[in-house]
């Protein structure tokens, strides 16, 4: 078993640094009057030593604050008066996003190692940067376009046509087809993009295909997790609208179009046609029906069925889904019976 360490393994994670205190506060946008000190690295509360920093943003593990060895710690105004004597607080609003700024500083995204690898297949009519990375056993078609400081993984297809942009990462093992993709694109390694829509017709003699004539849209700085699918569309295009985070193992169906900032969990389905307002959560395991429309800012909590639409603002729970205090008013109910040890009788008053 290895031994406990902090964050970082140098043998799989690049490292800048060491950094003073006064960059990580103007990073962070607020001021600091505490006195020049080296930070190397980033570490949790309970593991940091004096030349680390660390965070505080759940309440649950307040109670490590004071005992923290840290150098600095980024915590709320709330638990500014807690942080121990020989540590600097750096105080914001927003310590989580704080924390995942200074981590991305000290540990930054691999850039691309500009170049084409020897066992790469590259259709000649392809356009690629030449600041951009094409890994080993990776395949580009005809008439692809791959923008500047763009990574693609290895054993990666991209087909004919596919237009991918700046700064993009595209991992081990992605297929992608029918897609354009904007800047700052991450997909995770096996993710599936721009296969046909289950689509087809049904008659009298069984199914018969409907060819999927649309493609799959990605706006910048999306990302689509580890074998997850999304099918192109149908007669229309598939979009992923800006920064929307979609989990591993997620399904999205033909003619789905997510606006900006939505996140979608782990194993979540979402059918054809369905259109997701911004900065909507879906959770996991939840499954959508085709043909919906979900508003604004909804929220869908986990295994949820959802088979109607849900307006902006909207939290739902069950299924088939409900308001959440709906449910959570069943769910009472329901205890407090079984509780009571009174079981409802059949209509006419016999046994049950």
């Amino acid at each position: 078993m290895a031994d406990v360490a902090k964050p970082g393994d140098g043998r799989f994670f690049g490292r800048t640094g060491p950094h003073t205190v006064q960059t990580l506060a103007a990073l962070l946008g607020i001021e600091t009057q505490a006195p020049e000190r080296l930070i190397s690295g980033v570490a949790p509360l309970q593991t940091a030593g004096p030349q680390d920093v660390s965070f505080l943003d759940n309440r649950r593990y307040a109670d490590m604050l004071p005992d923290t060895k840290a150098g600095a710690v980024i915590v709320h105004p709330d638990f500014a008066a807690r942080v121990p004597e020989g540590t600097i607080a750096l105080v914001t609003r927003e310590p989580y996003v704080g924390w995942a700024k200074v981590s991305a500083l000290f540990h930054p995204f691999p850039q691309a190692n500009a170049g084409i690898h020897p066992t790469a297949v590259v259709d000649p009519s392809a356009s690629i940067d030449a600041s951009s990375e094409i890994g080993a056993g990776a395949v580009v078609g005809a008439q692809v376009e791959i923008g500047a400081g763009t990574i693609v993984g290895p054993l990666t297809y991209i087909a004919d046509g596919v237009i991918i942009g700046a700064n993009c990462r595209i991992h081990a093992q992605v297929t992608v087809s029918h897609a354009i993709l904007g800047d700052r694109v991450v997909l995770f390694p096996g993710a599936r993009i721009g296969q046909d829509g289950f689509g087809f017709a049904i008659g009298p003699t069984g199914f018969t295909p409907v060819p999927q004539l649309g493609r799959v849209l990605i706006g910048d700085g999306a990302e689509i997790g580890a074998n997850s699918c999304i099918d192109r569309g149908s007669a229309q295009d598939t979009v992923i609208g800006p920064g929307v985070h979609i989990d591993n193992l997620v399904q999205i169906g033909h003619n789905v179009n997510i606006g900006l900032h939505t996140v979608i969990v782990a194993q979540a389905g979402i059918s054809g046609s369905t259109t997701i307002g911004p900065q909507v959560m879906v959770a996991a395991q939840a499954g959508l029906t085709g043909h919906l429309t979900i508003g604004q800012g909804a929220r869908i909590g986990a295994q949820s069925g959802v088979m109607t639409d849900i307006p902006a603002g909207e939290e739902v729970l069950g299924s088939p889904s409900q308001s959440s205090k709906a449910y959570f008013r069943e769910v009472l109910t329901l205890r407090k019976l079984a509780q009571s040890g009174r079981i409802p009788r059949k209509a006419g008053g016999g046994k049950p």
